[in-house]
């Protein structure tokens, strides 16, 4: 049959194989929402997925493409009011909306599709797809697990030698390695004259950037926010304690000068247009995305041979991603990882087709060339995906980086295991937390407390 030539490998997808209905009538349409990409071999890898599949089967499939944020506003809207597409992938979706869409049974049960892909996937990425639906009263697999992002230190390590350091001499402690960037580097830098910071610190309650990076402190304070049935125990003495420090941390950074006094009201994009204008040295961020600017401009026809070429020694030489240091008790970074998740709508009309769709776009010959076109800014979720010489031959500075915090473990986020952190962290309940520390200037263990009682209010 025509359709094995593009959708069977070995029983990989037999189970959805066998409920395929073959050909589609010329009126058979499948309507697909995706964000757009941020690197144009996203989309052609997606188009391109998007012909053979059409192809394969005579099916129409109308993909519309989507800003980050006009994605998940717009699927949201479809969803409320019954009307969603067959299937849907917005970068946000797993910190925004997977896990309530969830619980609220709006999200088609795909374990017909998942269970014979099983072995492919890493397992914690695919744990996160593995979610309570409140009206069947059981957990299922409703997402499916795309690529996923990890937070990275970036510097310039062209700055690090002006200020007079080697990277041999950055610690790897976790109080060392912030007191090397904001008293060293940065000292050094000011008493050259030069009006720098050490870090580009996010601390704006608007940005999601600031939930990241403080999660990942929390994490190194092994600040136990829920267990895996999702019950709150960050009251538990143990864990409030953790966190507390973890406010401290994070605080700090800020309060001894190490950052721009307006990284308060920073949003996403601000750490990196910071680093970019190289008025911090030091920045942390969920994706390789700044150095990657770097690799756009030095293969930009658009741009002069000059240009290119200062490009090209940032993205090669200059610009360094690195792993965060040891968690606090010296015990080595276990990384937090969010995995993007595409669903389908339990009122999408043409469900049989999404399963058929899906089920072709997350083999590995489909769903590889669509990560590696994002350069590196998403990571692989399947196990062949990311041991790809792409991400394992060392050769990419940034790449290797990346493949190595994989390989040193990752984690999820608490949200996957209670959907109410989606608010929590609409509401950035943790930046709130720092920056009642930072400006409203009272002690870390009563900013936990509030943060406590909101997360009960909200999560409870």
């Amino acid at each position: 049959m025509k359709l094995d030539r593009y959708f069977v490998a070995g029983t990989a997808v037999a189970a959805v194989v066998a409920g395929w209905s073959g050909a589609a009538s010329a009126q058979e349409v499948l309507t697909a929402w995706f964000t757009k990409g941020f690197y144009k071999g996203e989309d052609d890898a997606l188009l391109a997925v998007v012909d053979k599949f059409q192809k394969a089967t005579g099916v129409k499939v109308e993909l519309s493409l989507y800003a980050t944020e006009d994605c998940v506003t717009k699927s949201v809207g479809a969803v409320d009011a019954g009307t969603p597409p067959d299937v849907g992938f917005c970068t946000t979706y797993d910190f925004r909306t997977t896990g309530k869409w969830a619980y609220d049974g709006k999200l088609e049960d795909v374990s017909d599709v998942i269970e014979p892909l099983k072995s492919e996937f890493q397992p914690m990425a695919l744990s996160t797809t593995f979610l309570m639906n409140g009206k069947a009263g059981k957990k299922s697999y409703y997402a499916f697990p795309v690529e996923q992002q990890m937070m990275h230190i970036t510097y310039w390590k062209d700055m690090l030698e002006e200020a007079g350091f080697k990277e041999a001499d950055i610690p790897k402690t976790w109080n060392g390695y912030w007191d090397f960037w904001c008293d060293k580097v940065q000292g050094a830098m000011r008493a050259k004259g030069k009006r720098v910071y050490g870090i580009g610190h996010p601390m704006g309650i608007a940005a999601s950037d600031t939930f990241y990076s403080f999660l990942t402190f929390a994490n190194a304070y092994n600040a136990k926010v829920v267990d895996e049935n999702g019950k709150i125990v960050l009251d538990q003495p143990e864990n409030k304690k953790a966190m507390v420090e973890a406010v401290k941390s994070y605080a700090n950074i800020f309060q001894r000068g190490c950052t721009p006094p307006s990284s308060v009201n920073w949003l996403d994009p601000d750490n990196n247009v910071a680093f970019h204008n190289r008025t911090t040295v030091a920045t942390h961020n969920a994706t390789i995305s700044i150095a990657g600017k770097h690799m756009d401009d030095m293969n930009n026809a658009a741009l002069t041979a000059e240009q290119r070429a200062t490009a090209k020694k940032n993205y090669e030489d200059n610009i360094r991603t690195a792993e965060f240091p040891l968690k606090a008790d010296g015990s080595k970074m276990t990384n937090l990882a969010a995995v993007k998740t595409a669903v389908i709508f339990a009122d999408a009309k043409n469900k049989k087709r999404a399963k058929e769709f899906m089920a072709f776009f997350m083999k590995d010959e489909n769903l590889r060339p669509f990560v590696e076109g994002s350069a590196g800014r998403w990571v692989p979720t399947t196990l062949k995906g990311i041991e790809a010489p792409f991400w394992s031959d060392g050769k990419d500075p940034h790449r290797a980086v990346v493949y190595k915090q994989y390989k040193d473990g990752t984690v999820p986020f608490q949200f996957v295991y209670n959907y109410n952190f989606t608010t929590v962290n609409a509401e950035n309940v943790w930046a709130k937390a720092v920056n009642r520390v930072v400006q409203d200037k009272i002690p870390a263990e009563q900013a936990v407390d509030e943060m406590i009682a909101r997360i009960k209010q909200i999560a409870g």
